[in-house]
């Protein structure tokens, strides 16, 4: 392992700056013939030149002034004052309103009732000198949205992380949680998966507490003497189970006002299975303390100072969980400046202004570098220059609850969107730290190209090489790929570009700046406020002008390019990847399966266990068949050829200079091939068969993921149906790529 200094030197000396162009020739950019790309740094010079971190820093405490979570009157006011910023820059801006199915608290209560007593207080101390830590008349206290109404009592069990795994694990030791109430510790995936496998497992309710392994003093100084989790703090957050997206009520369908046929919460498939209420690791400690049977092994052990044990058995919780269920209105902002020559190609930028309190961090660190970035390139319409192609600025609302707000909006203009979104660009949170990006691989080649050109604000060198660097220091690059460029982590879910990708297979990409502030230690608590942003999240809003002039770029590559920026060898490299870790999984399933059943015919887990504690041994795996991917290897092949004709195509119709008008619609039309109505199983609705969030990761995605996710069940007749599907989708990538080649030549 190298120093991050040394990192820096090879990365400033290796051969992307030997093979600098000369200084009178400006650097290529995708999309643009050579006469062209000198214009464009110019204008991307006058757009940086525009950009005011003291606009940030002000917009910053007026947004976060009192909490505005969904259905708050700040929450509307937030979206009142940005629609009148974008007016007063002369967009053509307006609101649109949905009404969406919001719980709100209406009673909360979590209690030891044996062997001892202990009543949780589930409240968050006030912090002197923070402001929105003192408003708990005005935020929701702690919960978590869409758990159904419950009155459950039962022993606790602890569950670790609460995935499938540790519930395998919990069976190893003779420990069933069926008629039982579960405490699993936030990580490792979504939250509204650990009630779902709960759920399945027979709980009856489920307790999510914050441990400070993860992102209390376990990481370093509580909030407010560090930017980590205090002990009160808790994390609220939505437990849905996201077999679709957007309002529980209204699935597939956009939540217009005075809309018919809504689902009740009780009929809705996303509302969590059991009853559940996220706690404090203060909260959490009397809990554990009370647990007895066998000690966990020392992977679930936390930070906190007691010994870690299974339970289920002395120590009962009882349980209360009922909220008010209510239609509640929305607001997104939208704010379009309209293309003078492709009025209908569309690239759409988009960050999200609700909150679960005050929300500094999140979402309103990515909101303000937004409107930085929406009011520079007002800055450059004023002074003559117009896009070629339209630009839409976005303001979400009710991200927080499960992307209500943007994924309403692109269900009520699906038919639009389909015909007309080149691309969606999303932030959410901001900070001090290392570029990130995950999307769709034909835009990676573009992103890198802004990445070289976008300085680092603390240290003397691009993102592009502080990103590089930060991934060589951290073991994530060998000899093999350090000079590889940034690589795009596949969109999943999280954040407002999930419908435009999951549903309707429009490119995205999700940016930000994140590793050396400690966001994670107020994520969702009344601690992320702005006394906490201007101290230890981006004090001099440095980054939050550099997001700006990332995503100001790509709407600007985008919104001026001779052809639209996309590249597709990259893309196919990475789908061909793909189909080689499905292949690989079957292999290594198979290897697997193979060790297992030796292990356990050898007896070796009962063996080695403990003969003082319960011990039971889990069933032999059945055979893994064989699968057929000939036809599938063969569309990625056809993929690979079709992305690379279509590169030196495109790089061949902008050295001539000459870009058909064809070109651009063809190219919309490539990502839509992505889509199959079959859509995947028990989620019809999720389309898009390259990238989707997993079923039992809900951020994390999956690739292939009707195949992928059929093979890690050993759903083997799931798994062999897709294989035609993903196939099909694959080939269909490729025929509209060598159409929209053919528009070149």
């Amino acid at each position: 392992m190298i120093s991050l200094l040394a990192a820096f030197a090879l990365i400033a000396t290796g051969p992307a700056a030997a093979a600098a162009p000369a200084a009178d020739s400006p650097p290529a950019i995708i999309g643009f013939t050579a006469a062209h790309a000198g214009d464009e740094h110019a204008l991307e010079a006058r757009f940086d030149a525009a950009l005011k971190p003291g606009d940030l820093r002000a917009w910053m405490e007026r947004l976060t002034r009192h909490p505005h979570h969904v259905g708050s009157p700040w929450d509307k006011a937030n979206m009142d004052f940005i629609l009148s910023l974008y007016k007063s820059w002369g967009y053509d801006a307006h609101e649109e309103r949905f009404d969406v199915l919001f719980p709100t608290p209406k009673q909360r209560l979590l209690e030891l009732t044996a062997p001892t007593t202990f009543k949780a207080s589930l409240t968050e101390d006030p912090v002197a000198g923070d402001r929105s830590s003192q408003q708990q008349r005005e935020y929701l206290p702690p919960f978590n949205a869409y758990s159904p109404d419950g009155d459950v009592r039962g022993s606790l069990v602890y569950v670790n992380y609460g995935l499938q795994a540790d519930y395998d694990l919990l069976a190893q030791h003779g420990i069933d949680v069926r008629g039982k109430i579960v405490i699993a510790r936030y990580g490792h995936a979504w939250r509204g998966i650990k009630p779902k496998v709960a759920a399945e497992h027979g709980a009856i309710g489920c307790i999510i507490y914050s441990d400070p392994a993860n992102d209390g003093f376990g990481r370093g100084d509580t909030y407010p003497n560090g930017p980590w989790r205090a002990p009160s703090s808790v994390q609220r957050g939505a437990v849905t189970d996201d077999v679709y997206l957007g309002d529980p009520s209204m699935p597939g369908r956009a939540s217009l006002p005075g809309s018919t046929g809504r689902l009740t919460y009780k009929q809705a498939q996303t509302i969590a299975a059991i009853p559940t209420m996220p706690i404090s690791y203060r909260d959490a400690q009397p809990l554990l303390a009370a647990l007895r049977g066998a000690a966990v092994p020392s992977a679930w052990h936390g930070g906190l100072a007691l010994p870690y044990h299974f339970g289920g058995g002395a120590a009962r919780v009882h349980m209360i969980v009922k909220s008010n269920w209510r239609i509640t209105p929305i607001y997104d902002v939208i704010a379009r400046m309209t293309g003078t020559v492709e009025p209908n190609v569309w690239t759409i930028r988009g960050n999200h202004q609700d909150a679960w309190v005050s929300g500094a961090a999140d979402p309103i660190s990515g909101q303000v570098a937004v409107l930085e970035e929406a009011r520079a390139v007002s800055v450059l319409a004023k002074s003559g220059w117009r896009p070629k192609r339209t630009m839409i600025y976005c303001a979400w609302d009710a991200e927080e609850p499960g992307l209500l707000g943007s994924t309403a909006w692109t269900e009520a203009h699906h038919e639009e969107l389909a015909k007309n979104a080149a691309l969606y660009v999303n932030s959410d949170t901001n900070g001090r730290g290392f570029f990130f990006a995950d999307g769709t691989h034909s835009v990676e080649s573009m992103l890198n190209g802004i990445a070289k050109d976008v300085q680092d604000p603390e240290r003397p060198a691009s993102i592009y090489a502080r990103t590089r660097a930060s991934e060589i220091v951290g073991g994530d690059r060998t000899g093999e790929n350090e000079d590889d460029d940034i690589h795009l982590g596949a969109p999943g879910s999280g954040s407002d570009y999930a419908s435009f990708s999951d549903y309707y297979g429009i490119p995205v990409m999700d940016i930000g700046f994140a590793g050396e502030n400690g966001d994670g230690g107020v994520y969702h608590s009344a601690y992320d406020s702005f006394a906490w942003y201007v101290k230890y999240g981006d004090p001099a809003f440095a980054y939050g002008v550099t997001l700006a002039k990332v995503g100001g770029r790509a709407m600007l590559r985008f919104a001026n390019a001779d052809v639209l920026p996309y590249r597709y060898t990259a893309f196919a490299k990475t789908l061909d990847r793909y189909r080689g870790e499905i292949v690989k999984l079957v292999d290594d399933t198979r290897a697997l399966t193979a060790t297992t059943n030796r292990h356990l015919a050898q007896h070796v887990g009962e063996l080695a266990a403990d003969p003082h504690e319960p011990y039971v041994a889990p069933q032999p795996l059945g055979d893994v068949p064989t699968f057929d991917f000939t036809t599938l290897t063969a569309a990625t092949e056809r993929l690979t050829a079709a992305s690379a004709a279509y590169d030196m195509a495109a790089d061949a119709a902008l050295a001539r200079g000459v870009i058909p008008p064809a070109a651009d619609p063809a190219l919309v039309a490539v990502e839509r091939g992505e889509l199959d109505n079959r859509g995947l199983p028990r989620r019809p609705l999720y389309k898009n068969q390259i990238y989707e969030p997993g079923y039992y990761t809900g951020y994390d995605a999956k690739t292939m993921p009707g195949i992928r996710e059929a093979l890690e069940a050993r759903n083997w007749d799931e798994a062999r149906s897709y294989i035609p599907t993903v196939t099909a989708v694959v080939s269909s990538l490729a025929d509209r790529i060598n159409a929209a080649t053919a528009t070149l030549k």
